[in-house]
This record gives C-alpha cells, sequence and structure tokens, in this order.
C-alpha cells in the first residue's frame, strides 16, 4: 500500500497550492492574496526586530513601534500587490489555456469529415 504524499511542498500548499489550468474563484484569488500580505511581512518584521534592537539603544519605544508599524504596513502593501499580480496573471494565462484547448477540440472536431476542402 502506498503512502499518500502530497502533491505540493509546504510552502507551495500555503502560498500558492493552485495548478495554474483553471483560473481562480473570488475566494482562492483572496487567500492567496491575504496569505501573501500577512506570512512576508511578518517575516520582515521578525528580520527587522533585531536590527532595530541593536540601533535602537536610545530610541523612544514610540520610534521603534513607528518603525516595526512602517515595516509591517509597507510589507503588507508591496506583497500584497505582488500577490494580486500574481493572481491576475495566473488567471489570465489559465484563461488563454482554456481558450486554446477550446480551439484544439473545435478543430479537431471539424476535421473528422472526409473530402478536405473541396469535397473529394
Amino acid at each position: 500500500m502506498q503512502e499518500y504524499q502530497p502533491r505540493f511542498r509546504f510552502a507551495r500548499r500555503v502560498l500558492f497550492p493552485y495548478t495554474g489550468e483553471e483560473p481562480l474563484t473570488r475566494a482562492q484569488e483572496v487567500r492567496v492574496i491575504v496569505s501573501w500580505a500577512t506570512i512576508f511581512p511578518v517575516a520582515l518584521l521578525v528580520g527587522t526586530l533585531p536590527i532595530v534592537a541593536l540601533f535602537s539603544s536610545n530610541a523612544s519605544l514610540q520610534k521603534i513601534a513607528l518603525i516595526l508599524l512602517l515595516v509591517f504596513v509597507g510589507g503588507v502593501v508591496i506583497f500584497g500587490l505582488m500577490a494580486w499580480f500574481v493572481v491576475f496573471m495566473i488567471n489570465r494565462s489559465a484563461r488563454l489555456f482554456q481558450l486554446q484547448r477550446q480551439r484544439a477540440q473545435k478543430s479537431a472536431g471539424t476535421s473528422d469529415f472526409s473530402g478536405g476542402r473541396y469535397g473529394s
């Protein structure tokens, strides 16, 4: 008996678990954008904490909070926009793929006639 192996690695399953063969639904789009807009800024914030702690010996708590807030909000905006662009391009390519598949099926369906163009 074979053991179940996930189709995608953990990071791929969390950040973008879709194949790209079909356009994403609105719920899937929102899920991707929200996950990108939270996971990456949190990683940036955690990476910024040691730097802020190192260089903020004489800074007030308000300045430190403002810097961390700017890092987080900036990350949310940047990665949210990037996720929106990725979703937009994936949906566009999936729609083009579906259109090409439909055209191929139509042309394959008309090529079954014998005689070709002139009926001979």
